[in-house]
């Protein structure tokens, strides 16, 4: 697959297995960016071992990432990656095929919250920045929204909160979805942040797995996913919503021919390891804040990232002699 991306005429081009593997290493050792990993590639052994360069090998540019970025998102090679750990982990007898669960999270943009600027502003209206590189705005007593608002910087991102009195941010929304067995994730995406970004989503996800052969039977979910067109989504795709009621001054979608199985309580109880997946990849992976712009860029990293925590979690599950 990808000799069929580069040419046989020209000169040599950086090898994509490398790429491939260094974003690997850069979500499993917490490398903060493309650049300051081309600077440890000069003096760590253990990156060059597995990338299989010998010692005198030069180091490649951290421009190579960019220049081949584009390429490598074409051909979905992240997703790729991403699957056929996934299918390895169901050779081993590690996946559940029909009990699932479903969660979202907020990935911080890397976008400054003084480039969320009106849309119809013009340029020609504008001050000269007391401070080029870092001038003072002043917003207070404004009322900026995604409708009127958009940032500068990263035209995806969205300004959003977690909950009623949580600051507000510029972020994309990931998604991930997860087997209950050992908490494996399956399938993963990112989008442009909506309240009702995570349901949607979901949907997708769920739709994608059925031509992998897994046929999903229960979903689980936290009071975000109780709502009317989820459950009915979920229902005429003949899965079972095993997803948390909520109660808060209005009455559930789910109601007690669901919640009294204990296949229910046993969803919600395994449900809560999806955060471990989210907590991983944000403090070990580096998701917490997105190094890349827009939602295409940010999800190609992402399934990297959880195909390095599904190594991870499949090395702590098998014993020592699976990988001697």
């Amino acid at each position: 697959m990808l000799d069929a991306m580069y040419s046989e005429v020209g000169r040599p081009s950086i090898p994509p297995e490398w790429l491939l593997k260094s974003t690997v290493l850069m979500a499993l050792f917490s490398v903060r960016s493309e650049r300051q990993f081309c600077d440890r590639l000069d003096y760590d052994l253990m990156f060059r071992f597995f990338l299989d360069m010998n010692m005198i090998d030069d180091a490649f540019d951290a421009s190579s990432f960019a220049k081949n970025r584009e390429r490598l998102m074409e051909s979905e090679v992240a997703a790729r990656f991403f699957d056929a750990v996934v299918e390895h982990a169901r050779m081993m007898g590690l996946l559940s095929m029909e009990h699932f669960s479903v969660d979202g999270t907020m990935i911080e943009a890397w976008a400054s919250m003084k480039s969320f600027k009106p849309k119809e502003e013009g340029k020609k209206d504008e001050e000269p920045p007391d401070d080029p590189g870092n001038p003072t705005v002043n917003f207070h007593g404004q009322k900026r929204g995604n409708a009127t608002h958009q940032s500068t910087t990263d035209l995806q991102a969205r300004l959003f909160r977690k909950g009623p009195g949580k600051e507000a941010k510029l972020v994309f929304m990931g998604h991930a979805l997860m087997e209950n067995r050992h908490g494996l994730c399956v399938d993963i995406s990112v989008s442009e942040a909506s309240g009702t970004a995570e349901r949607d989503e979901a949907l997708k996800m769920l739709d994608r797995q059925r031509p992998k052969g897994r046929l999903p039977r229960t979903l689980g979910g936290d009071k975000g996913f109780d709502a009317f067109s989820f459950v009915e989504g979920l229902r005429s795709r003949g899965i079972t919503p095993h997803v948390a009621q909520n109660n808060s001054n209005r009455r559930s979608n789910i109601d007690d021919r669901t919640t009294r199985h204990p296949g229910y309580r046993m969803s919600q109880k395994a449900r809560k390891k999806i955060e471990e997946i989210w907590g991983w990849m944000k403090t070990v992976g580096g998701l917490r804040k997105t190094r890349y712009r827009g939602t295409a860029r940010t999800g190609h990293y992402a399934f990297f990232a959880a195909a390095a925590f599904n190594l991870v979690r499949m090395m702590n599950l098998l014993p020592q002699s699976e990988f001697a």
